[in-house]
């Protein structure tokens, strides 16, 4: 792979000589700082591991495995080329394999569950298709609340349904009300009911938010990666609910209909709906019993402003659903940021609906190992003194991040995916998705005719919130004429972010893993 030719009109070819990969300066002076002749031995690299890298308990024995790792002639240790290929392996990654390590005895309000949102549908909310597809790969992918329409037949046999689709492994509580709810663990291979009580099919057909809406019909206007994720701070919003709910309004409005199908009833674990009586009433933290309290994006956007910390303890005991306001019909998602930095369990997301948002999302439940519940940070459990998320905060870390490189590229596209006369040129976005206050995007600069782009450039990010803050990072490919082109993209929960210089896979725009894609990034953590 030493030169490449790109035709440029019809008679005229270019070539470029094409880079290889090479390891930073940077990183040869790390290299220089652990060995001794050329040589980094089992008690350099295990010096390194510890001093630089931050891992306190790796071994000497976790030295000699990456030693053998890496397929080169030296089995005592390694040179510069093993070295920095190590550097750039898999088994250098930027998250910590800890698996499932939070604590998962506590009520599920406690957590942070992944959420679908009309989780059969193949495309757009009024032609695709619908399909099991989508729910099996939501299911694989660690979503764990699936969002189903079960519509009854002549029989109205929803009871009999249920029970033969699921079978025993159907949690049922009964006909009372939960006063709180179970944990995940006790919930282990088990299906849970959340839904308001029934009512008649054709009552629940009712029209939806401002299904009139001219925005309703609007094309979506996503680049090829995605529109920027929407900003929090706004302060255009009244003090109102406005909007129906998906579920419809309240939950004990129609005795009659309780009465027809208590056996129904019965199933539903988590009863769901709003009361009447306004934001207020909504809100009330009932001591005998829990429940499930629905919003649209657009509904908590309003609330917040004005009952953020009311929103909070609210979700100390109770659930709260987020999902898309009814005019995204293209199936695009909003920012979930508001409602996690409110406590939110379900952010409930479209999961075909491609683009930043739903980066954020898969970036999150990537901690914990990937199950799909993530235990809340204790500042949103703590009943004493209620998070407000208006208030700023002190910063409480200080994150560096070193941009050094980029390579996998030639071999994943073909030579003019890019550009159909030169090379790529490639920059680099890092930044932090978090509460209004630690967000930010920052950029690299463009390099021009390069494969391998060598960017070696730091940043630094204050956080105040880090318990709830996603490190972005893309890369896109500069083109004068017409849209930047889309190089790859991941999104990494900062509260399993290791220290040290680490290899970072990137994904496409659907969040599936490139085969050779990959950053070199360093990652440091200051206090303030």
């Amino acid at each position: 792979m030493s030169k490449q030719t790109y035709r440029v009109c019809f008679c005229f070819r270019r070539r470029f000589r094409v880079a290889v990969s090479e390891a930073p300066e940077e990183i040869k002076r790390v290299f220089e700082q652990y060995s001794e002749n050329g040589m980094m031995s089992i008690d350099g690299l295990h010096r390194f591991l510890v001093e630089f890298q931050k891992e306190d308990k790796a071994t000497r024995e976790d030295a000699q495995k990456i030693v053998d790792s890496v397929k080169h002639f030296h089995r005592k240790g390694l040179n510069l080329e093993g070295f920095f290929k190590y550097l750039f392996a898999d088994i250098n990654p930027p998250l910590a394999s800890l698996g499932v390590h939070h604590d998962m005895n506590a009520p599920l309000s406690h957590y942070f569950i992944h959420t679908g949102h009309n989780s059969y549908l193949t495309g757009n909310q009024l032609s695709s298709d619908c399909s099991d597809v989508p729910i099996i790969n939501a299911l694989k992918r660690g979503v764990r609340v699936i969002e189903l329409d079960i519509w009854p037949n002549s029989t109205k046999d929803n009871v009999d349904m249920v029970t033969q689709t699921f079978g025993d492994i159907l949690f049922s509580p009964g006909s009372e009300c939960l006063k709180e709810f179970p944990s995940p663990e006790s919930l282990k291979g088990r299906i849970i009911i959340s839904t308001k009580p029934p009512k008649e099919y054709l009552e629940a057909k009712e029209v939806k938010e401002n299904e009139n809406d001219p925005e309703r019909v609007k094309a979506s206007d996503e680049e090829a990666w995605g529109k920027e994720v929407p900003d929090l701070l706004k302060d255009d919003y009244k003090n109102d609910l406005g909007e129906e709910d998906e579920e419809d309004l309240d939950d004990d409005g129609d005795k009659s209909q309780h009465a027809l199908a208590p056996e129904y009833k019965r199933l539903i674990a988590i009863h769901a709906g709003k009361p009447k009586g306004g934001l207020e009433e909504c809100l009330r933290v009932d001591p005998d019993k829990v429940r499930r309290l629905s919003m649209s994006e657009q509904q908590l956007e309003k609330a917040a402003i004005t009952h953020g910390k009311e929103i909070v303890r609210f979700t100390q005991r109770n659930i709260l659903r987020v999902y898309p306001r009814g005019t995204r019909v293209d199936s695009s998602n909003y920012n979930p940021l508001i409602g996690w930095m409110h406590g939110a369990q379900m952010v409930a997301f479209n999961m075909q609906g491609y683009g930043r948002s739903l980066w954020l999302m898969h970036g999150m439940f990537k901690a914990n190992g990937g199950c799909g519940y993530l235990k809340k940070p204790d500042f949103l459990l703590n009943p004493n003194q209620v998070f407000d998320p208006n208030v700023k905060l002190p910063v409480k870390k200080i994150l560096k991040v070193t941009m050094y490189m980029g390579e996998g590229w030639y071999y994943d596209f073909h030579h003019t995916h890019f550009d159909a006369y030169s090379p790529p040129d490639f920059y680099a976005r890092v930044g932090i998705a978090g509460v209004p206050f630690d967000s930010v995007m920052k950029k690299t600069k463009t390099l021009e005719d390069n494969w391998v782009p060598c960017w070696n450039e730091e940043f630094e990010f204050s956080l105040t919130v880090p318990e709830l803050a996603l490190l972005r990072v893309e890369v896109h490919e500069y083109d004068m004429s017409e849209k930047d082109d889309f190089g790859g993209q991941t999104c990494l929960p900062i509260s399993e972010l290791r220290s040290g210089i680490r290899a970072v896979p990137l994904n496409s725009r659907k969040g599936e893993k490139y085969s050779s894609v990959k950053l070199l990034m360093r990652f440091e953590f200051f206090d303030p």
